[in-house]
């Protein structure tokens, strides 16, 4: 199966995600994360398929996180309220976030990508 990577394209991460995804010739559909961001539904389902916390999806390093504020809010909001807040803005998601619709990563790590994307497809 193909897989999506949402992605920002002046992202050095996202590039060396994608380097690797195509070193290891993987297939992959690359979605521009601020043109064509993840539905909230969508977020919420590559939330629960990364295993992580939710807190872990927002680029705590972003400009946007830093101008909104975001640092206290996260830390006592909801699922619900955090599910929300990521749907307003792709620049708010740690990137890139790679599916198959079944595993999802977020970020990028070597290690990582080789323990979930490694194997054949």
């Amino acid at each position: 199966m193909a897989l999506t990577i949402y992605s920002y394209p002046t992202c050095g991460t996202c590039r060396k995600a994608k380097k690797w995804l195509e070193d290891h010739q993987k297939d992959f559909q690359e979605l521009h994360i601020v043109e064509n961001p993840p539905s909230r539904d969508e977020i919420e389902a590559l939330y629960r398929s990364s295993g992580l916390e939710l807190k872990k999806m927002f680029n705590t390093s972003g400009k946007k996180y830093r101008e909104l504020g975001l640092k206290d809010k996260v830390r006592d909001a909801s699922e619900d309220e955090l599910l929300d807040i990521l749907s307003t803005d792709g620049m708010l998601m740690k990137r890139p976030i790679v599916t198959d619709g079944n595993k999802t990563t977020v970020g990028f790590k070597d290690s990582d990508f080789e323990q979930v994307w490694g194997s054949p497809q």
